[in-house]
Order: structure tokens, then C-alpha cells, then sequence
């Protein structure tokens, strides 16, 4: 879709756009001065959980989180609302406060946005943020060597999935809802504070299919522990059942062949590495003299991380094993 536009926003001609469209990144990102770029960004999508107030928060987190997957900080937002008008007053209400406190939990400012009319409701942000343009992070930041870090478990698409065919478990659904609606706020901030240059978050195409934009971007090999790997509870048990977004078969067909299973991972487990997720968490590529560093100042923070794999010279490929 992108293709008639390529070559109309070259790099020569706007120098201080660090990071356009010719960069498979989660935001765009202006340079401003030599301390400071701006990270421009925005997302939106129809809900996922059935509360109003989650949905807006988790609408909220995700977009704030192509923000952090950078390595910035956001200051502000605004709105991005489609909404039927036969929607009950209240509803809308709790959408938007939902989203309205994620936003201030970030420490940023909510200044308006627009709204407009749709059968479907559809919510989301424009978000800006700030960062030093020596401390981006992004696709291409990975090196061989580094060490792949991940900030949240797997299995949003299954959990979504499960309650919309009414076969989800209340546990199963308040765990997920959690993750989703948490930041990626302290996660992206002790990456930065150690010196990480190489990240991305989890989100609709995958665990694997967002590894396979950094391994491409890097021109490295990304291998992957499965057993390292961390799940939501309920999310290998739906899986057993083929309970998995439509967006995780289109991932699986896509990126499939950009990567590598040993024979002992079945298809199952291998589906929930493509499953789609929604606010997931950030994908790090840590130098390894960093990482106990970033562990301790995680762990301060109260941020989980878990290391899930390596990265290796080679041609651009994703190994799990």
C-alpha cells in the first residue's frame, strides 16, 4: 500500500527525519536539536475485551508503547475516536477515561483529539514523546552478541480470542487484561539507562514476525529458547484447542518461512510464537555486558524481564530451539 508514496519523502530531502517511512519502525521520529527528537505515533483499533473502561486503557497502553518501543518518553496525546450513536453516553465515557488515565499514568497530557461517527467502535491515540537522538532505539539496533529480552509474556490473541467464542475463564481473562493494559513505561527507561540501542514491541504480528523486521533490519540471526519463553496462564491450554486470532494464521503464513523450529516444538507451541498480540511487551537486544545491569534496575522498578535468547552473525534469519 505504501509503495506510491516510497520515494516522495526521501531522506535527502528531509535530513532531520531520523526515522520515515522507509524505516520498518514503531514510530516516526523528527530531530529537533542535537539533544532532542520528537517520536511521533499513532494506533487505534476495535475492542478486544468487552469492558469499556479496559478497552480504552489498553487501546491506550498499546499506542503509548510504539513511544517507548523507542526509547522515548511521552508528553502528549490525543484522542482517536470512532463510536456509533447509538452508543450509550455512558459507554463512550468510560472508553475515553480509560484511555485518559493510562495516558496520565505515563506522566503525559491528554489535550483533545477527534471523534466521528462509525458502526464499529474504534479507539486509539496520537501520541508525542521525546528522545535523545543518540538514544533510539530501534529495529536495526541489534548486534551479534546481544542478549533478546522480552518485558511481557505471550497469549493476548488466545485470551481475546477465547472470549469472544464465550469459552474464556475469568482468571484466564483478568491476568491477560492486566498485561495489556500495563506500560511499557519502566521496562523502556531501565533499557535506556543501560545503553540498549536495539528494541521493538509485541504486537499484532508477533513475537516472531517483530523479531523477523529486527533480525532483517540488523541483518543478523535472532535464536530463541522456547522453554525461556513466558506465557499468560490458559494460553497453551486454548492453543490445544486452535483457539487463535485470524491475525496469527496470516502471521504464521507470512513470516513462517523466515524461521527455523527444531523438530521438537509442535505446531502448537510454534502458533503461539505467531499468535497476534495486542499491548504486548518490549523486545530488547541487550549487549551482555548490560544485562545483569538492566535486571537490577529492572527489578527496582518492579518491571519483569525475561531473557528469551541471542543474537548471532549471520544472515537474517530467527532460529527457536
Amino acid at each position: 500500500m505504501l509503495r506510491p508514496i516510497q520515494g516522495m519523502f526521501a531522506q535527502a530531502d528531509f535530513p532531520d527525519l531520523l526515522v520515515g517511512i522507509g524505516n520498518a519502525d514503531d514510530a516516526a521520529v523528527w530531530q529537533l536539536n542535537s539533544e532532542q527528537a520528537l517520536v511521533v505515533t499513532t494506533d487505534f483499533f476495535t475492542p478486544v475485551v468487552d469492558d469499556p473502561y479496559d478497552y480504552g486503557a489498553i487501546a491506550a497502553a498499546n499506542a503509548l508503547s510504539d513511544v517507548y518501543a523507542m526509547g522515548g518518553q511521552p508528553f502528549l496525546a490525543l484522542n482517536i475516536a470512532a463510536l456509533p450513536s447509538d452508543l450509550p453516553a455512558e459507554i463512550s465515557a468510560e472508553i475515553l477515561r480509560g484511555g485518559a488515565e493510562k495516558v496520565r499514568e505515563a506522566g503525559a497530557a491528554l489535550a483533545g483529539g477527534h471523534t466521528i461517527q462509525d458502526k464499529e467502535p474504534k479507539f486509539g491515540l496520537m501520541v508525542l514523546g521525546f528522545v535523545h537522538p543518540q538514544r533510539l532505539f530501534t529495529k536495526s539496533g541489534a548486534r551479534p552478541g546481544d542478549v533478546l529480552v522480552l518485558s511481557k509474556p505471550l497469549g493476548f490473541g488466545v485470551i481475546t480470542t477465547a472470549l469472544k467464542r464465550d469459552l474464556v475463564d475469568q482468571a484466564d481473562l483478568t491476568e491477560g487484561v492486566d498485561w495489556m493494559k500495563r506500560l511499557n513505561k519502566a521496562a523502556s527507561q531501565a533499557a535506556a539507562t543501560v545503553g540498549v540501542r536495539g528494541g521493538t514491541d509485541v504486537t499484532g504480528y508477533s513475537l516472531l514476525g517483530h523479531a523477523w523486521e529486527m533480525a532483517q533490519a540488523s541483518g543478523v540471526r535472532l535464536r530463541f529458547f522456547f522453554e525461556q519463553i513466558p506465557f499468560i496462564q490458559g494460553a497453551k491450554r486454548y492453543a490445544q484447542d486452535w483457539i487463535f486470532p485470524g491475525g496469527s494464521l496470516d502471521n504464521r503464513a507470512y513470516y513462517g518461512p523466515h524461521v527455523n523450529f527444531e523438530q521438537r516444538i509442535d505446531e502448537t507451541s510454534q502458533m503461539l510464537l505467531f499468535d497476534a498480540q495486542t499491548s504486548g511487551g518490549l523486545l530488547l537486544a541487550v549487549p551482555q555486558a548490560k544485562l545483569s545491569e538492566l535486571l537490577a534496575k529492572a527489578e527496582i522498578l518492579g518491571q519483569p524481564l525475561w531473557v528469551i535468547g541471542d543474537v548471532e552473525a549471520g544472515e537474517a534469519k530467527i532460529e527457536v530451539g
